[in-house]
């Protein structure tokens, strides 16, 4: 018996699919192809817990639900990579634009839950818009970096930090301090990339940190999760307690499929503290392998990215992976109590439509940056000569 290597698509194909097959990183698309069938597969053994803990018949009502959203997810990394790097930064700003209006209205219409106005009701489904602005801003924010370097007296430092400014007084107005940390880590990054002088970081990280002691005792709910962190033996940490002893528990092998006693105990096992539930019941191997499909979709994200030649894709792509990477840093960090608790999801592998949408829309845009066009990669170190541009 012959085994045929046949390509679905001919390198002659000078359609936009077989161009998109031909240019795309496949071996980048195949690993975010494989987080989403994970995540999936996963919430299959968290969602009967989770659906008597909150008065579901169906049993698999929320392994049902991952399942169209995993689909979703595939659907926007398929329909967003095909983008041009053109394509892709008009659709951001139209993202933006609808995330910024829905959260300017979150406080009339939002649907509350756990103290925070974030979402928004369309039917069964509830929408966070924050998660959507954030691939969104990074975007933008790459954009206008790309065009103050021109000199071409375009404001685009001024104008993205315009655009983060109104991103984070709307998070705080929510509250939501997690996303906000998140995207102020995410927007340094990207203004670091974008070549500016240091002195201009260390500004940043000034008023940075300035603005998260601010917050923090601004915000009761922000200082008390500080305080658990740092005085366990003085607050309640039940979740948390319960999330490391579930991964120390895993062992090597885990205790099974659907063997798991942290589903028990613990509410947010199918979302916040997903990855705790995945090493409990499939152990170190499949914590490591996690670590691992993520690690190689960041790093060689930012391998091609910083192979581009042109400033605003290269700063725009390699946004996107920091902004990937972070979010998974900080889940992984809350599950094994190395920083306080944050609300933060895993990527694809949590339960949560819009989390795994946006996640989609995230991949789906940097993959669309990333894909080999004639002189995309011909000079792999502009972005440091042009930088110095910037004011």
């Amino acid at each position: 018996m012959t085994f045929s290597n046949q390509q679905p698509f001919a390198r002659t194909d000078r359609s936009a699919l077989g161009l998109w097959w031909w240019t795309t990183d496949r071996f980048l698309l195949l690993a975010v192809a494989i987080l989403i069938g994970m995540g999936v597969a996963l919430s299959f053994g968290t969602s009967p817990a989770a659906a008597v803990r909150t008065g579901m018949s169906q049993p698999f009502h929320y392994a049902i639900r991952q399942t169209f959203f995993g689909l979703g997810a595939a659907a926007l990394v398929l329909g967003m990579s095909i983008l041009s790097p053109r394509g892709a930064r008009r659709a951001s700003f139209i993202i933006y634009l609808v995330a910024i209006a829905i959260m300017c209205v979150l406080p009339f219409i939002g649907h509350a839950a756990k103290g925070a106005d974030r979402w928004v009701q369309l039917g069964g489904f509830s929408l966070q818009p924050s998660e959507f602005m954030k691939p969104a801003l990074i975007v933008l924010a790459a954009w206008m970096f790309a065009e103050a370097q021109k000199g071409e007296g375009v404001p685009g430092v001024s104008i993205a930090f315009g655009l983060y400014g109104v991103a984070v007084a709307l998070l705080l107005l929510q509250p939501d301090f997690g996303q906000t940390v998140l995207i102020t880590l995410a927007f340094g990054v990207t203004f670091f990339m974008a070549g500016v002088p240091l002195r201009w970081i260390f500004g940043l990280m000034a008023v940075a940190a300035a603005g998260f002691v601010t917050i923090s005792l601004s915000f009761s709910h922000v200082h008390e999760r500080i305080h658990k962190f740092l005085s366990p033996d003085k607050a309640d940490t039940h979740q948390i307690d319960k999330a490391t002893e579930a991964i120390a528990s895993g062992g090597l092998f885990g205790r099974g499929p659907g063997e798991g006693l942290l589903k028990r105990s613990v509410p947010d096992v199918h979302t916040d503290f997903a990855y705790a539930g995945a090493a409990e019941e499939y152990g170190l191997i499949l914590s490591l392998t996690l670590i691992a499909l993520f690690s190689f979709v960041v790093i060689r994200g930012l391998q091609r990215a910083m192979k581009l030649s042109d400033p605003y894709e290269q700063v725009a792509a390699a946004g996107l992976f920091v902004l990937v990477g972070q979010q998974v840093c900080i889940n992984v960090a809350v599950n094994l109590n190395i920083i306080p608790t944050k609300g933060m999801t895993l990527p694809f592998i949590s339960y949560g439509g819009s989390s795994m949408l946006a996640m989609g829309l995230t991949l789906g845009l940097a993959l669309a940056l990333t894909r080999r066009r004639p002189g995309a990669y011909s000079q792999p170190d502009s972005l440091a000569s042009a930088g110095a541009a910037l004011p």
